[in-house]
């Protein structure tokens, strides 16, 4: 089974207890159909748990399979560093079916954020290391397909259906005393 090789940190997209007995991390695609069905039952498990689930967010765009993954990762940094990551995460997954340029722009300009400046961080790649530092940490974790969860830092490698995500927790949340 492999392990999260960068651990989580003050740099990384959370939503949660910091102090949750569990951490979830999953390495993620905007265009990636299988992220997108994972989407809402992510959404779903975070409810279930509440305060005692962390979750954690990581781009992992396959830029050979999905042409406009690493443009939406991008544009889902440029939010991030407005404060408005997990608003355009949502966004960008409610609308993967359309995604394209134009349709990101839109996007932000809907969350308030500069369209000129965001198509100016998109045209200068302005958080494309960003997006390559999450990318590159994945594969020194083992990633190779998205979604890719991570439980308190150990691979889950069933399926993330809902009920296997929440036994997985639960297992997880039972182990560390939590």
């Amino acid at each position: 089974m492999s392990k999260l090789r960068i651990p989580v940190g003050p740099d990384d997209h959370t939503q949660g207890n910091p102090q949750a007995p569990c951490t979830l991390v999953e390495y993620g695609d905007f265009q990636c159909p299988h992220c997108g069905h994972a989407y809402p039952i992510v959404k779903r498990v975070q409810k279930h748990f509440g305060k005692r689930l962390r979750f954690v967010f990581r781009n992992f765009p396959l830029t050979q399979s999905h042409p406009h993954a690493e443009m939406a990762a991008e544009a889902a940094e440029f939010a991030g560093s407005l404060g408005k990551f997990w608003e355009m995460h949502d966004l960008l997954f409610e609308n993967q079916a359309r995604l394209s340029p134009k349709l990101v722009l839109k996007l932000g300009e809907k969350l308030g954020l500069y369209p000129a400046a965001l198509d100016e961080a998109l045209e200068s790649h302005e958080f494309v290391d960003r997006v390559r530092a999450d990318f590159n940490g994945g594969v020194r974790s083992g990633v190779n397909g998205t979604p890719t969860f991570f439980i308190n830092g150990q691979r889950h490698d069933a399926a993330f259906e809902y009920e296997d995500l929440v036994e997985a927790i639960d297992a997880a949340i039972s182990s560390s005393g939590g």
